[in-house]
């Protein structure tokens, strides 16, 4: 018999799967997190934090927190160039600072913190909202029925095995994914291109960067390419390499088949471009560079996120971002569904509207690897770039989840500069003093649905209270007369309204005052949601 049964079991307890059990905690979901590993991250990997992931960190409270982590690691808002060497030429300077040119965007910045810094703030709070965490614990098997799934556990201590029993399961156990592996769910795209390696040294590099404040530089040695990031105090960091040149003029993408000490000194000489300065090796990881997403981003009742759904190259910086967003995006469906206020349908939409995402941004983070760090990949087939902000809050959900416009054209993403608050999209950043505190219209996204109606909308406020005292379902309403610029950033007129699903993306949206407010809200929610009518 099962030792124990939890609504949710979530494989993988680093970053993904960790945001995932705070996802589900703040919408009272308990959840086991199983983790191989014996704790928390003990290297950095993942350190950029986009304006999306610090948002919907901000919807819980977490803001000013990560950002504490984050100023304890890194100097924020620093720039991103490459270079021949880091005490060499200079290349390139793609960003002045990170968050040049999307201040305006979002109350929340981009942050440089690494999983060592963000993952115990989300252990702390995924623990604090009712998750139990299991280290060194790993699944091994699992079997599916109408009702439910079993887990089998295995203690990596040697303390033996157990099973668990669960209504879902959340696959975020990396990128080759066991669990995807066993239920036969494959993968396309680019596969691996790159045997690459991260070095881990402590070195004085503080007169090579000079006063420059440099967040990434990426490295077009003769030798090697790859980036650097450094500490705080700049006398430690890492490099990546991707790919060495030798004495001969052989290109190679193997580095990691030579990962012994004296050569990986080698390559930080050479890419700080000191041959005599200090170096000491603390740790080298390998790891292969790909570029693939899963064929489904589920099988019956286990959901694969972060990495197990899609890998990409760390060009850009979207991957860990990405696997917070398919978090977030599971979470309240999961939670909606196990509290009876959904149907199983909108779980479908989990797929539907994060599998198209992942092979965007897995595309988007391809061509900026071949353009910056191997053209020799070749270039015919690239999806174009489109920046970085649209790549982060710009990318949009086609479902059942949605209810599009007339005329809707079906477009995958739309620039943050120009937003357009269609359903579909996130919901624009608008400033707003409101008077129970926050500076944004994002501000109001609390978990749940919200109503916002136009400044002569009250009537539609009044509706989505009834919708909600008939169907049982939480809904927030607000009239935001005292937002000056909300009907035009939102396109309601005056007197329309917009609906926000808990995740701050747009469900449904009318310019017009309502006829029968409440039986249009009543059948929207009911279509969202997957509910007969009640």
């Amino acid at each position: 018999m099962p030792e124990a049964d939890v609504p949710v079991v979530i494989i993988g307890g680093s970053l993904d799967g960790l945001s995932t059990a705070v996802f589900l905690a703040a919408q009272g979901i308990p959840s086991l997190v199983v983790e191989r590993h014996p704790g928390t991250a003990i290297h950095p990997r993942a350190a950029l934090v986009s304006q999306r992931t610090v948002e919907l960190f901000r919807t819980l409270g977490l803001q000013p927190e990560i950002e504490s982590a984050a100023a304890a690691e890194f100097v924020q808002n620093g720039a991103i160039i490459s270079v021949e060497s880091l005490g060499g030429k200079e290349l390139a300077w793609y960003f002045r600072s990170i968050n040049e040119g999307v201040e305006d965007l979002s109350p929340a910045p981009r942050l440089f913190v690494t999983q060592i810094g963000l993952e115990p703030i989300l252990r702390r709070h995924a623990e604090a909202g009712g998750a139990r965490l299991e280290y060194s614990c790993e699944a091994v098997e699992l079997e599916q029925d109408d009702d439910g799934v079993t887990v089998h556990l295995r203690d990596r201590g040697g303390a033996g095995e157990r099973t668990v029993r669960a209504r879902y399961v959340v696959a975020a156990d990396g990128a080759k994914s066991p669990m995807r592996e066993r239920l036969g769910v494959r993968t396309q795209g680019h596969g691996s291109f790159s045997d690459s390696i991260t070095i881990y040294f402590r070195a004085d590099v503080r007169a090579l960067i000079g006063d420059r404040d440099l967040s990434v530089i990426y490295v077009f040695h003769p030798r090697l390419t790859g980036f650097f990031r450094f500490s705080l105090e700049g006398d430690a960091g890492f490099l990546v390499v991707n790919s060495t040149v030798d004495e001969d003029g052989v290109r190679s993408t193997s580095p990691g088949e030579d990962m012994s000490e004296q050569r990986c000194i080698e390559y930080v000489r050479q890419a700080l471009g000191d041959p005599d300065i200090d170096v000491e090796i603390e740790n080298v990881q390998r790891w292969s560079s790909m570029a693939d997403w899963a064929e489904r981003l589920r099988e019956g009742r286990v959901f694969f996120a972060g990495d197990a759904a899609h890998v990409m190259p760390p060009t850009g910086g979207f991957g860990g971002n990405c696997g917070v967003h398919d978090a977030d995006n599971l979470a309240w469906k999961l939670a909606a569904v196990l509290r009876g206020d959904a149907g199983p349908g909108l779980l479908a939409t989990y797929d539907a509207e994060r599998r198209p995402v992942s092979e965007f941004t897995v595309e988007q983070a391809y061509t900026r690897y071949v353009l910056r760090l191997d053209p020799g990949l070749g270039q015919d087939d690239l999806m174009p770039i489109v920046d970085e902000a649209t790549v982060e809050l710009g990318y949009r959900y086609h479902s059942a989840a949605v209810v599009p416009e007339a005329g809707e054209g079906g477009e995958l993403w739309e620039s943050p500069h120009q937003p357009t608050a269609r359903p579909g999209s996130r919901a624009p950043h608008l400033a707003y003093a409101a008077p129970d505190g926050g500076t944004s219209t994002l501000d109001l996204v609390r978990r749940s649905f919200v109503l916002l109606a136009g400044p002569e909308g009250r009537e539609w406020c009044d509706a989505a209270q009834d919708a909600s005292a008939a169907l049982g379902i939480p809904v927030e309403s607000r009239c935001m007369s005292d937002a000056p610029g909300f009907a035009e950033v939102y396109g309601t007129g005056e007197e329309g309204a917009v609906l926000l699903r808990p995740d701050g993306f747009v469900a449904w949206r009318t310019g017009a005052a309502p006829d029968d407010g409440e039986a249009t809200l009543r059948a929207v929610l009911e279509g969202i949601l997957d509910v007969a009518h009640r």
